[in-house]
């Protein structure tokens, strides 16, 4: 069912730069290899929507020749990338998954492609992703649907799902991403990928509206570890055109992520603490996967905060954040949006002034709850999703074990309740169910504590080495299958 692979589409970022810096690969190689990839596999994926071939060859071609003048390369040099299409890329279409932009060609970058381009990083093109990123099922009526590489029935997740997918199929290293409820860890779970929401504030949003919103945020996505600190160590820092900035350099990540972890105290809950359906296939793989940590000297105790305030908090502020930013373009341009994010604008629009004040001191209480059990144990490990991949066909689960799921997002509530506190969090592969389909890990942090994630995330991959195993090579190669349009 899963195939180990050497080809040079499933080498890492990090191998792909060591092997361009030392001359033993072309830029130009690299792009080819990785354009062949995508011929090879997108049509059948659909994970990436906008691609520029032809810039990206002659970008190649500019940083082979800058390679014969320049020994001091950037830490992304040659490397392929691409990016959601969320993040405003200056002369490439991005749509934000809506008929409304279904043409818009910005004329700027966000802050976080700007800094991918400034370190030697070939932007490729863009991922798939739900309309205005809402939902984790990666659809929309420009693109279609993004299958899973693992089983082509199935959603690769989202929103930044055609991320996911296309780091999966090998035809990318490195994709970019963001998170509110779960939009890099779901996908980054459902395809046996790594996907890290770091602490709002990590990499600056630029431009935004709501500069001091802080239940969003940008990541990155790779197939390893370290090659989410690579990435890391490049798109963040301070920025000043951001509110929430965090002061802190972006190079702390390039430190060793191999550390002693004697003394440190791990909580573990397959299920918060029974406020969350989660399903047993998912509980299996977890209770089966956390015994690496005490074979690694670090003994797990089953401990979860409460989290019973979360939800309201985040289905409160979420709505908020749709009606202000998308509330104009709604007044117009609603017959253009699909019924559920319809739904959340105009449930924003009720929110009254005590809704929101009332959600932000639950907020505090929640945080100072979860900030008190964090000073007890150093990391709490938790499910990424509370289901396996759902068929395509299926808008979102509207059950799990016979619970009604009364919203379009109840069945994320794993990923979501941990946006609200805003600590770092990582979805790290964590094997297969029975069914054969790919299960993350979520290893939550202290706050602004994504090295420390990061680390134990390393360790813990080092003594699995799930994400070694790809989808099968037959079935993601292209047979001019269509994908699905979920309408």
């Amino acid at each position: 069912m899963l195939t180990e692979a050497t080809e040079l589409h499933y080498k890492t970022a990090t191998e792909l730069v060591a092997l361009l810096r030392a001359g033993e690969l072309s830029c130009v190689e690299l792009m080819q290899a990785s354009l062949a990839r995508i011929d090879a596999c997108n049509p059948k994926i659909n994970a990436i929507v906008t691609l520029d071939a032809e810039q990206s060859l002659a970008q190649a071609h500019k940083m082979d020749a800058l390679r014969q003048k320049d020994t001091d390369l950037p830490a992304l040099f040659g490397l392929p990338v691409a990016h959601k299409d969320m993040a405003l890329t200056r002369g490439m279409r991005t749509t934000f998954g809506s008929l409304i932009y279904q043409d818009n060609i910005p004329d700027t970058d966000s802050l976080l492609v700007q800094r991918m381009r400034a370190a030697g990083a070939i932007s490729i093109g863009k991922t798939n992703t739900p309309e205005f990123g809402a939902g984790s099922h990666t659809f929309n009526k420009i693109f279609g649907t993004t299958l899973n590489p693992y089983n082509m029935a199935l959603t690769a997740g989202g929103s930044s799902g055609g991320a996911a997918a296309a780091l999966a199929a090998g035809m990318v290293s490195l994709a970019d991403g963001s998170d509110m409820g779960g939009s890099l860890r779901n996908p980054a779970s459902f395809c046996n990928v790594v996907g890290l929401r770091p602490a709002p504030g990590r990499i600056p949003g630029w431009p935004n509206e709501l500069g001091w919103f802080t239940l969003g945020v940008e990541g990155p996505m790779a197939r390893t570890v370290e090659d989410v600190a690579l990435f890391l160590s490049v798109i963040a820092g301070p920025d000043s055109r951001s509110p929430i900035a965090i002061d802190a350099l972006g190079s702390v990540f390039k430190q060793s992520l191999e550390t002693d972890f004697s003394g440190r105290k791990i909580a573990f809950s397959p299920d918060f603490g029974k406020q969350i359906p989660v399903q047993s296939e998912i509980i299996a793989v977890l209770e089966e996967s956390i015994k690496y940590f005490s074979l690694m000297g670090m003994p797990v105790e089953l401990a979860i905060p409460d989290f019973s305030d979360a939800d309201v908090i985040f289905k409160t502020l979420r709505s908020y954040s749709y009606a202000a930013t998308l509330g104009r373009l709604f007044a117009d341009k609603q017959n253009l949006m699909k019924p559920v994010l319809q739904d959340e604008i105009l449930q924003g629009q009720k929110l009254s002034a005590e809704d929101l004040a009332s959600a932000h001191r639950k907020r505090t209480r929640l945080y100072l709850q979860v900030v008190e059990f964090m000073q007890e144990y150093d990391y709490l490990l938790l499910p990424v999703t509370q289901v396996e991949p759902f068929s395509i066909d299926l808008e979102y689960p509207v059950k799990i074990n016979n619970i009604e799921m009364t919203t379009y997002i109840d069945w994320m509530r794993a990923c979501y309740y941990i946006s609200v506190p805003g600590l770092p969090a990582v979805s790290v592969p964590a094997g297969f169910s029975r069914n054969g389909l790919p299960v993350g890990l979520q290893i939550v942090g202290k706050p602004r504590d994504e090295l420390g994630v990061l680390q134990l995330a390393y360790a813990f991959q080092e003594a699995t080495r799930f994400c070694d195993l790809y989808p099968i090579e037959q079935d993601i190669r292209s047979d001019n299958q269509c994908y699905p349009d979920i309408t």
